[in-house]
Formats: structure tokens, sequence, C-alpha cells
């Protein structure tokens, strides 16, 4: 690496869920991170709006510096987990999700040691692999000023979900089609809990979390 650049580490799970009314969600929950422990939203509407629920101004100018909204809210989100239940409550988006076995992905994810699979260069061979299997799916991404590299250690399918958006029902659960417009990656079509370190390199100059204001 460039001494004139620096990385940074996220490690926690990314969670992928469609429903029949049409929004499509993308929860993030970061249990280790420069920015401390946290959970944020990504959210697709069926009209195409795209939304970010982000619960203080660092997580929101963080995201937003790599990836694409047309609104950002930042309110009281947060992620439980009890066994094989997610409970994620926020503002304007309440989720319940039911997470099952490990998938054939995630069988296949659990052969390579940990140590390698959360390595940058690593992440760089898969994602030539990730565009011609999983459809939006990238494990590298280039934003110009800072690159991404995500490294995924282990997978399992949502089974159920039930939510409500600003007090409507969403419906039930449905695959993650079409795959959200958020920037360079998507998540798998099948829901699914994605076990994940995120690894951000920029130049040492550039701040995290952006710019205010």
């Amino acid at each position: 690496m460039p001494t004139d650049r620096r990385r940074a580490r996220f490690r926690g799970q990314i969670a992928g869920v469609g429903t029949t009314e049409g929004t499509r969600v993308v929860v993030g929950r970061w249990l280790d991170s420069p920015l401390g422990t946290f959970a944020d939203a990504m959210v697709e509407r069926p009209d195409g709006h795209r939304l970010l629920l982000a619960p203080s101004p660092d997580v929101a100018r963080f995201v937003a510096a790599t990836y694409d909204f047309d609104e950002i809210r930042v309110e009281p989100f947060a992620v439980s987990v009890e066994g094989g239940r997610w409970r994620v409550r926020g503002a304007s988006l309440e989720l319940d999700l039911t997470v099952g076995r490990t998938t054939l992905l995630g069988g296949l994810l659990r052969l390579v040691p940990r140590r390698v699979a959360e390595a940058p260069w690593w992440c760089a061979l898969t994602d030539v692999v990730a565009r011609v299997v999983l459809d939006g799916v990238r494990t590298r991404g280039d934003t110009g000023d800072r690159t991404e590299w995500y490294g995924a250690t282990g997978n399992r399918a949502v089974t159920a979900a039930t939510g409500r958006w600003e007090g409507a029902d969403l419906g039930e659960l449905r695959p993650v089609s079409p795959p959200p417009r958020f920037g360079f990656s998507s998540t798998p079509e099948r829901p699914s809990v994605t076990d994940v370190v995120t690894t951000v390199e920029l130049d040492a100059g550039v701040p995290l979390v952006g710019p205010a204001g």
C-alpha cells in the first residue's frame, strides 16, 4: 500500500431482502468499525427512490461518500439479533427477519481461511467471479478518492420477513430484484445475511466521513 494511503476496516453483517410491495432493503449491522458500533439501511422504493437511513451525521457522510442516494435521513436506527431473528427498528423502517441455515454460497465461503477471505487481493480476485454469477454484486469498487473491498466469510438464507415503511405494510419476503441502484455493488438476489469485512482505502489527507454540510 502506498504511504500516502490509509486503510480502515468495518466488520459486521449485511442483510438484503425484497418485499412483495416492491421495496428492497440492505441493512448493515456493523459490530467493529472506526465509527463505533452502528446499524444503517439503504432502501430503494418501488418507484426507484433511493434512501439512506443513518443513525448519525458521521455515518451518513461515510456511506454517502461511496454510494448514491436521492434522499438521506439521519434518524434513530438500530438492529438487535437474538438467535435467528433480526429486529430492525428506525423512524421510517421496521423489519423483522428470520434467518435460516447456511447457503451453498456460505458453505463455499467457509472453505476459505478468514485471513485470506478478508484480504483486499482476494476480494479483487473474487470480484471477477461475482460479476458473472451474482447479478449486481461486486467485491471491489473505486469511487475516485477511495477504494473498497468486501470480504465475505459467511452467508445464511433469510427465510421470512415482515415490515413497515412509514407505517405502511411492506408485504412478504421476495427476491432482491431488480438489483438496487445504490452504486458499484448490490446484494445477492436471494434474501440472505452475509458476514463481511469491508476494507476502505483512501488518500491520507481525505477524512473518512467526508465534509460536513
